[in-house]
């Protein structure tokens, strides 16, 4: 059983270098800055492969507001840098790899964009899975009495990992009213530990950097930030603004409830920060360690073949490691959100 895991995970690792070999006959050498940017940044188009001179690209629609008014047309005739409807993607500058258009004083000015981009499209599709498993779940309970028997393969795995984190993390975090923020946790673990997983994948529709995008974890250290301070207590409040510590560090200087009031915000921003550098940089280690190989390509046939072997040994090592950072990072930011939203439940001291 551990040599069919090895050889797949091999397997995989023997997938990502395609894309890069492909690249590496057609520039004569590898661009590691263009390669792993490339797949950590978002784009207009999904790229799968190149095969020779051929690139094969999933074009994606572009759904953008201007100066003119609405347009909705495919990324592919944005291609090359071509120019549509007086739309363009930017080469450099601030708006570098984004959709531009010239105002009246000639300046490049992003129109209002809601296209479906890479990241988007990665999001539809992994919370399709997520959806589809967790209905696939309710059906098997909903066919089989649980007293007579526990659920086995893929349902028993979800029900031990909700149970889990049920009792474990959020229970044990936020006390007894932990039944009203048990959806939104739940949710929040298998969304990160979905997009997390997938974005390992080396081929479609797995690869996107979802979770590395700190767009995505913006948004989830928000909704934790809500929940943090809508429902906060009373007592809660209290210890932002009038802490119990002497009154010379609370008046007539605010001291401790500006520090307290930078505690509020920089809590939601380390969940943001921790999830997005974590995944980032996991993507961005396996895709230099697997370019390695086209590095040394003309260094002669000993030292690319030795490095070959390294790189190959730390790819699958390293894609290893990722799949257990994937539960971890899912683990932590869930374990993380339920302290803070523990910390916002304290009561009045009697």
């Amino acid at each position: 059983m551990n040599t069919l895991k090895s050889l797949f995970i091999a397997g995989i690792c023997l997938l990502m270098l395609f894309p890069l070999q492909a690249h590496a006959e057609d520039k004569g050498g590898v661009d590691v800055n263009e390669i792993v940017f490339g797949h950590i940044e978002d784009a207009y188009e999904w790229h799968i492969t190149d095969i020779g001179n051929v690139s094969i690209r999933i074009p994606l629609p572009v759904i953008v507001k201007s100066e003119t008014g609405w347009h909705v047309f495919s990324s592919e005739r944005l291609r090359n840098g071509a120019q549509y409807e007086g739309l363009y993607i930017a080469k450099e500058g601030a708006h570098a790899k984004k959709i531009v258009e010239r105002n009246a004083a000639g300046e490049e000015v992003r129109p209002f964009d809601i296209s479906i981009t890479k990241n988007v499209l990665a999001l539809l599709i992994n919370s399709t899975i997520l959806v589809c498993i967790m209905l696939g779940c309710a059906r098997w309970y909903k066919k089989h009495d649980v007293s007579k028997g526990a659920p086995r393969g893929g349902v028993g795995m979800i029900e031990a990992t909700v149970l889990m984190i049920h009792e474990d993390v959020i229970k044990s975090c936020i006390g007894e009213d932990y039944g009203r923020y048990a959806p939104y946790l739940l949710t929040a673990f298998f969304f990160v530990l979905t997009n997390n997983l997938m974005g390992l994948i080396p081929f479609f529709p797995g690869g996107a950097n979802v979770t590395g995008n700190i767009a995505v974890t913006l948004v989830l250290s928000v909704c934790t930030f809500v929940l943090i301070n809508l429902y906060g207590t009373k007592a809660y409040w209290k210890d932002i603004f009038w802490p119990d510590v002497p009154t010379w560090l609370k008046v007539p200087v605010p001291l401790m409830p500006l520090i307290e009031v930078f505690g509020v915000f920089s809590k939601p921003f380390a969940l943001m920060i921790r999830l997005f550098a974590n995944i980032m940089a996991g993507h961005a280690a396996i895709l230099s360690i697997v370019a390695i190989i086209f590095i040394t390509a003309k260094l002669g046939p000993v030292i690319n073949g030795s490095m070959t072997c390294i790189s190959l040994i730390f790819g699958i090592f390293m894609s290893m490691l990722e799949i257990l950072v994937a539960f971890i990072q899912a683990y932590v930011f869930t374990l993380l959100s339920a302290v803070f939203i523990g910390l916002s439940r304290v009561k009045e001291k009697e």
